[in-house]
């Protein structure tokens, strides 16, 4: 059974609260309802974590070394900032794809530059909630 990691990274604790124009009106929790359910049928066992702190994402990353067979991370505002979670995601041998609700390329220029995309298989964004399923479906068929 392969193993994913999911990471929700700062702020989206907040979904369906936080801008609902811009990242829709579904909860967290309906996502990772939502995930679980998905997984399931796709026969994968996932861990989901949230956090709003930048080095507790690291650690994460580094931990899944011993357990996961895929990452899924929505960096949030750290996709534009961190050095730190893309060097813990170079520095592991999963692969790992990055994931948006919205399409960061149709935002602001700051949100433009990923700093985590180069070091993952790929990036979907755009989709809103869907972004995450597709993800999933997508580590089902990775080889690590």
């Amino acid at each position: 059974m392969k193993k994913v990691l999911i990471i929700h990274g700062p702020n989206l604790n907040l979904l369906g609260q936080r801008e609902p124009d811009v990242y829709g009106p579904v909860s967290m929790a309906d996502i990772n309802s939502r995930l679980e359910e998905k997984a399931r049928a796709l026969n994968m066992e996932i861990k989901i974590v949230q956090s709003n702190h930048e080095g507790e994402i690291v650690t994460t990353i580094q931990q899944a070394m011993t357990w996961a067979d895929g990452i899924i991370i929505n960096p949030a505002a750290y996709t534009h900032t961190s050095v730190a979670i893309r060097d813990a995601i170079s520095s592991i041998n999963i692969p790992t794809i990055e994931v948006h609700l919205s399409n960061i390329y149709k935002r602001e220029d700051f949100r433009q530059k990923s700093f985590i995309a180069p070091v993952c298989v790929g990036q979907i964004s755009g989709f809103g909630e869907n972004s995450y399923y597709l993800a999933l479906e997508a580590a089902a068929n990775i080889k690590k």
